[in-house]
């Protein structure tokens, strides 16, 4: 008996793979393996270029960012470090040097 994982959907044991994704036989539904276990493992944050983020990575600006009442924009290339991961809208808490403490996306940042 071939080790296969349940349906997510039905929880049935009647799977099999099809390439690189699995199919239940009882309700039709397909789903990619890999997926389904990054959406069990939790809360997962990923920069621009699709890279995992962890607490205390390094990470680089890659878009120029206007910030509410700062004299000035944050350029693009400007090294964040030491990064703390949080849940929301902006998921990056960070203190940027001659700047302060501030809150990215994700999206506007690539791991250094």
């Amino acid at each position: 008996m071939t080790d296969t994982p349940p349906c997510p959907e039905c929880r049935s044991a009647i799977t099999y793979p099809t390439g690189q994704s699995q199919m239940c036989a009882e309700c039709g539904h397909e789903w990619n393996p890999e997926e389904v276990a990054a959406e069990d493992a939790g809360f997962v944050v990923k920069d621009a270029n699709g890279n995992v983020l962890q607490d205390g990575d390094d990470v680089v600006m890659i878009k120029d960012l206007a910030v509410k009442g700062a004299p000035k924009a944050l350029k693009a290339g400007t090294k964040v470090r030491g990064i703390k991961l949080v849940e929301g809208d902006h998921n990056i808490d960070c203190r940027i040097e001659g700047f302060g403490a501030m809150a990215l996306k994700s999206e506007f940042v690539k791991k250094a």
